[in-house]
């Protein structure tokens, strides 16, 4: 089997913000997420773990990331909390409205939207990351779809 030579320091800027992102989907909190991403890097230092391609690493963090932010959520001690800011600064208001309808969907619908339409990965590629069938992500894709037009309205999809 040949194996994928990387350079850590490459990969943490590559994908960092990503991971960050991806766990951010999870815990709706900026500071958690930073934290998951550096837990995930340290993990993949400590493994030394072989990947046969560039693309089985992104989808090993990105499986780490989502472990590491439901373990965070199962923990005793996390409240429910958002450091989201409430004031729209630099977002266009579409583009706001929009986020805040996607992190206010629940995690079977917010992870594969953020997967899909933010990291562009396929169905497929969702549906090994997420260990589901190819056509529960569809479905959940779908749904997900269907909750935000109704949320937003025709004002954002111009039907």
């Amino acid at each position: 089997m040949n194996t994928y030579d990387y350079n850590i320091s490459d990969i943490v800027n590559k994908y960092s913000r990503h991971v960050a992102m991806l766990s951010y989907t999870y815990t709706k909190n900026i500071a958690d997420a930073e934290d998951i991403a550096q837990d995930v890097f340290l993990q993949l230092v400590k493994s030394n773990k072989k990947f046969e391609n560039e693309e089985h690493l992104r989808a090993w963090l990105f499986r780490i990331a989502i472990n590491k932010s439901k373990n965070l959520l199962k923990s005793f001690w996390i409240s429910h909390r958002s450091d989201f800011p409430t004031e729209n600064t630099s977002i266009h208001e579409k583009d706001y409205d929009l986020i805040l309808s996607v992190l206010e969907l629940e995690p079977k619908y917010r992870i594969p939207i953020h997967l899909f339409y933010y990291e562009g990965y396929s169905i497929k590629e969702i549906s090994a990351i997420l260990h589901e069938k190819e056509a529960t992500i569809g479905t959940r894709l779908d749904r997900a779809r269907k909750k935000l037009k109704d949320k937003l309205g025709s004002d954002y999809y111009g039907s």
